[in-house]
């Protein structure tokens, strides 16, 4: 069967599933389960004879010879024993739950899979059909699940700029499903002829990413093994915990990385009387420049820690990072000094999952300590500005971000040239020294120049959907704002 007819498949059974009241999340979950558990018997069979680690009475043929409440009872025992294991098999399964509660169902589910040969299939392949499941899992909006989902496009512009190389070491510290790991792996494969040695690395050695969330760290794991990075047995790359309690030790040649967007780091505490009260979650750094609740600035900060001292960033931040005041103050001076912050890319709305969301790429290397500050000069890519995009009319492609890699000039930095001049004043590619940015108040990076043509030219207003579409965006981000001042009075 073609991958378009194996994917076809999967879908037209998940929307049966549907009915019964099981999403995507759920049904991607067993999908991962019982994935894992197939192509962990074809690897044990001839010619692969690999020991999988997983018991007899606990491996794929064990679920194919049992049908009815007979099926349904030993899967759930199944998935708590596998759980209990070592190593990717105990991280795929760790708190696993049988969610389709018909077995009729869970049996077609069982005999769908069975019917394909996946070890058989390129990685590409399997590796297709499972992001196509995480993209539309990321588009069911009231699962929330699409805060974990970067748009591919974005992340493959970011990696394309940053041009990751063999035997080096790549880190994600909010890693989600692992979306920056196989376009950064992707890109060495399409860009290097690889030895044995740099395989071996590429497979095993140089990905690392925390993921706090338990279901999503698991879907992470799965597509990195289906994209062929790890095997049964090896060192899980994920970790499972809040990556910003500790400096882990780690250091690495490239961080790349979307933190969560959302509320600033707060914990709920049950007092003695049984009512329940929120308290700020700072982090006891000795490593940070500052103490904040803002989740966004720890996440720059942590990610500052965790480079080498010739390492390079580029992370995913909401608008406030550039401009609160503050602690947001003293980290972007500190960035400034202490690393050269080179490059901040404006990203339009429209294009995430999350609704209200306005971000920006801030792109940075780590630099040795010096008395001077590290950053000379600070350029700026403007893709908001008069620009539209809808996740479903008009999504945003990687052709759209092409003439910011063109302008960014990856690996040859030195001959960026601005398009914005006193001539084109539209021009979205425009530079400012580190003095010009120390004067702003407050240190500012929010930076705009071009004019809003919807402020201004009155006769060519966009469509009546785009500004709808603006307005819902503008009244998102404002709700969120107001959330943000909202949980601050209750604490």
């Amino acid at each position: 069967m073609t991958t378009n007819g194996i994917v076809q498949k999967v879908w037209n059974f998940c929307d049966t599933l549907r009915d019964d009241g099981v999403g995507y999340g759920d049904y991607l979950e067993q999908i991962t389960y019982l994935l894992f558990l197939k192509m962990a018997w074809e690897y044990s069979q001839p010619p692969y004879n690999r020991d999988t680690h997983i018991p007899e009475e606990h491996n794929w043929k064990s679920l194919t010879e049992k049908s009815g409440s007979e099926l349904e009872q030993h899967y759930v025992t199944l998935l708590r024993e596998l759980g209990k294991r070592e190593g990717m098999i105990g991280q795929i399964f760790v708190k696993a739950q049988n969610k389709i509660t018909d077995p009729a169902k869970l049996y077609k589910l069982i005999q769908m899979i069975d019917g394909e040969d996946w070890v058989m299939l390129g990685a590409d392949v399997k590796g297709d059909i499972y992001e196509g499941l995480l993209e539309k899992n990321a588009e069911d909006t009231k699962s929330g699940a699409g805060q974990y989902f970067t748009p591919r496009p974005l992340i493959k512009a970011m990696v394309e700029c940053v041009q990751p190389e063999p035997m080096k070491t790549i880190g994600d510290p909010a890693c989600g499903t692992g979306g920056f790991f196989l376009a950064s792996y992707d890109f060495i494969l399409d860009n290097y002829e690889l030895d044995k040695e740099q395989k071996e690395f590429l497979k095993y050695d140089t990905f690392k990413g925390w993921e706090i969330v338990a279901n999503t760290a698991r879907m992470c794991l799965m597509n990195l093994f289906l994209h062929n990075i790890g095997d049964l047995t090896s060192e899980p790359p994920i970790e499972r915990e809040d990556s910003l309690i500790s400096d882990p030790g780690d250091r690495f040649d490239y961080v790349l990385a979307n933190p969560p967007f959302g509320k600033k780091s707060s914990i709920t505490i049950t007092n003695e009387d049984g009512t329940q009260s929120k308290e700020k979650l700072t982090y006891n750094r000795q490593d940070f420049w500052t103490t904040s609740s803002n989740k966004q600035l720890n996440f720059v900060q942590h990610i500052k820690s965790i480079l080498k001292n010739t390492g390079q960033a580029a992370v995913v931040v909401p608008d406030n990072v550039l401009f609160e005041g503050g602690s947001g103050e003293t980290v972007r001076k500190k960035l400034l000094q202490t690393t050269d912050l080179h490059t901040i890319l404006r990203l339009p709305t429209g294009i995430f999952y999350a609704n209200g969301v306005k971000a920006n790429v801030i792109f940075f290397d780590a630099k040795p300590a010096s008395k001077d500050a590290q950053t000379k000069e600070v350029w700026f890519y403007d893709y908001r500005t008069n620009v539209h995009h809808t996740l479903k009319r008009k999504p945003m492609t990687y052709e759209h971000l092409k003439d910011f890699i063109e302008c960014y000039k990856p690996g040859q930095r030195h001959n960026r040239e601005e398009t914005w001049n006193e001539e084109n004043e539209d021009g979205r590619w425009r530079k400012y020294t580190y003095e010009e940015i120390i004067d702003r108040d407050k240190t500012s990076l929010d930076i705009t120049w071009i004019k809003d043509d919807s402020l201004t030219d009155l006769e060519n207003l966009p469509e009546p959907e785009v500004l709808a579409g603006d307005i819902v965006e503008n009244l998102e981000a404002g709700l969120e704002s107001f959330r943000q001042i909202v949980d601050e009075l209750d604490e």
